[in-house]
């Protein structure tokens, strides 16, 4: 059984820095993508950034609003991928949620993490 663990969400003021980590346990094959949701209160769910795989080669993929702020990285060795957030802002505010989408379709999702931003 495929699970996925977020950890480092917490309170951080406006302009700092925050990483999440997303371990995955259980055993899997043909992973198309890797990487962070949100969900904001009162918004839906938003891809934040990913990691795709097409072929031999990798791709990233950033929402237009963490561009240059948020950095996405894997590790494969230690089924994990993480995501440094930096300037963070107001509207950064959410639940985090790890996602994993495979070859035949299926996607995982974490339980979520929450990062607050405080002005």
């Amino acid at each position: 059984q495929v699970q996925l663990m977020e950890s480092g969400g917490g309170l951080v003021q406006t302009g700092g820095s925050l990483r999440l980590d997303c371990a995955r346990s259980g055993r899997i094959w043909n992973i198309l993508s890797i990487g962070w949701y949100r969900q904001a209160p009162g918004k839906e769910r938003e891809l934040v950034a990913t990691i795709s795989r097409s072929g031999s080669s990798t791709s990233t993929n950033y929402a237009e609003s963490v561009k240059g702020r948020f950095t996405i990285s894997r590790d494969a060795s230690n089924n994990t991928v993480s995501l440094e957030m930096t300037n963070l802002k107001s509207e950064d505010t959410a639940v985090y949620y790890c996602t994993l989408f495979t070859a035949t379709r299926i996607r995982y999702w974490g339980q979520g993490t929450q990062v607050t931003v405080s002005s």
